[in-house]
């Protein structure tokens, strides 16, 4: 089994438009509503990969119950702790004609000390179920920056980390198995600009040298390179007709997880990966995956091994 968990669910508004324009009355095109944020993308996508998989989240609120009803509709195993606070809603914005997504980002509400309590009890008793763990999202307020370091040091099973920032930076002592953020995400949370592949590689052997075993950096469609401690991989994903590129980061690390969990080498791995976010890029709901196109674009992925040259600057 594979355990999705995070904090920060939400509920999902997707609208679409032929021509966006700013200041005017918009009529969409179409408009969808779904369960999304990204450990509930995360549990989509494994879901519709195969095989036995869980989801924890906080859920409150009429959002809250839409979201489960949409996860007993289609059979995902779940395991909520429910607030009082209600889960936010998120809106995603798709301009067919200038080909652009804007999305409109509620915060989390702040979450309290019970809250937390259950949330480790419940994350306690599924890990020993799982094979491996996912965790993903931002931190809501009221949770400690070190919330994912202390889950991991839980945790005797491998752990991918999608998180950035001081959350990131406090979880790389725990020796996560992999970490994702992208490029925007290590630069902020490295705090100095990643402007060349060289910069980009020292940080990325920075932030192993901390402790994540991998670290993969995506850049939207552009390549994306993933490496540990002695070597770097180049992958260049597939080049698919883009609906709604959101929930693409989650999806990559459903996949990475599920081939992991299927016996898979890392690099073949993350070719899957990079497949499952190429895939749901095409769709207008995320992460509702098809595993046979999953595949087969993942057999069209290539990537490159690099020897990577040690450096050893002042960790920052």
């Amino acid at each position: 089994m594979i355990l999705a968990a995070g904090l920060t669910p939400a509920f999902q508004q997707i609208l679409v438009f032929d021509s966006l324009q700013v200041g005017h009355v918009n009529r969409a095109q179409q408009a969808h509503l779904c369960a999304s944020g990204k450990v509930l993308n995360v549990g989509f996508a494994l879901h519709h990969l195969g095989g036995p998989n869980r989801t924890l989240a906080l859920l409150g609120g009429i959002a809250g119950e839409a979201i489960d009803r949409e996860f007993a509709s289609l059979g995902i195993a779940h395991e909520w702790v429910w607030t009082q606070r209600p889960t936010r809603m998120c809106t995603t914005i798709l301009d067919r004609l200038h080909g652009t997504t804007t999305e409109l980002v509620e915060n989390a509400q702040p979450i309290g000390t019970e809250e937390i309590a259950q949330f480790l009890t419940a994350y306690e008793k599924a890990v020993p179920l799982a094979r491996m763990v996912i965790l993903s999202g931002s931190l809501p307020p009221g949770a400690p920056k070190t919330f994912y370091r202390d889950l991991i040091r839980k945790t005797p099973i491998p752990v991918i980390l999608d998180a950035s920032g001081p959350a990131l930076l406090e979880a790389l002592p725990s020796r996560p198995f992999c970490v994702k953020p992208n490029r925007e995400e290590l630069s902020r949370t490295m705090g100095r600009p990643l402007q060349s592949d060289e910069d980009l590689h020292r940080a990325m052997q920075e932030v192993c040298r901390l402790g994540a075993e991998w670290i993969l950096v995506s850049h939207g469609a552009a390549a994306l390179w993933a490496c540990n401690r002695e070597r770097a991989y180049l992958y260049h994903p597939p080049q698919v007709p883009t609906l709604n590129p959101i929930g693409s980061g989650d999806c990559l690390a459903a996949g990475i997880a599920w081939a992991c969990v299927a016996g898979e080498p890392m690099p073949e791995c993350i070719r899957f990966g990079i497949a499952a976010g190429a895939e749901n890029a095409s769709m207008i709901l995320p992460a509702r995956l098809n595993p046979d196109r999953v595949r087969s674009l993942a057999a069209a992925i290539n990537y490159e091994t690099r020897v990577l040259r040690r450096q050893d600057p002042p960790l920052s």
